[in-house]
């Protein structure tokens, strides 16, 4: 019995261990060319609300956040050029200072995925 409680305290510590609340600075390399956007996460459990900014698209409301283990998915809706595009973002957590997102949708066409790398601030 001891050792099913232990388990089950240590999963339990497992599952909600990432907390990325704050704000966490991007970049990508796109064709030569740096890009910064930043994130400002708000998680409570494993809901995921925030904003992120970028000088490319501005200011967009991450929707459908959800972070589980190591893993972080949201998506925002950003515009540009006058045409509103939604972008879907799935991160995995390096570490308590680092994530690495992929990003589905608008400008990479052709299927290809965005890579940004996240650190906190």
């Amino acid at each position: 019995m001891k050792r099913l409680l232990v388990l089950m305290a240590l999963f339990a510590l497992a599952a909600s261990a990432a907390d990325i609340t704050g704000t966490w600075k991007a970049t990508l390399d796109m064709g030569g060319q740096p890009m910064e956007r930043t994130f400002v996460f708000k998680q409570d459990g494993a809901k995921l609300t925030g904003e992120t900014t970028s000088s490319m698209m501005g200011k967009s409301t991450i929707a459908d956040g959800k972070v589980e283990g190591d893993a972080v998915t949201f998506s925002i809706t950003g515009n540009m050029q006058g045409q509103d595009m939604k972008l879907t973002y799935k991160g995995k957590i390096v570490s308590a200072t680092e994530i690495k997102f992929d990003v589905d949708g608008g400008m990479g066409g052709g299927g290809q995925a965005i890579q940004w790398d996240a650190k906190k601030q």
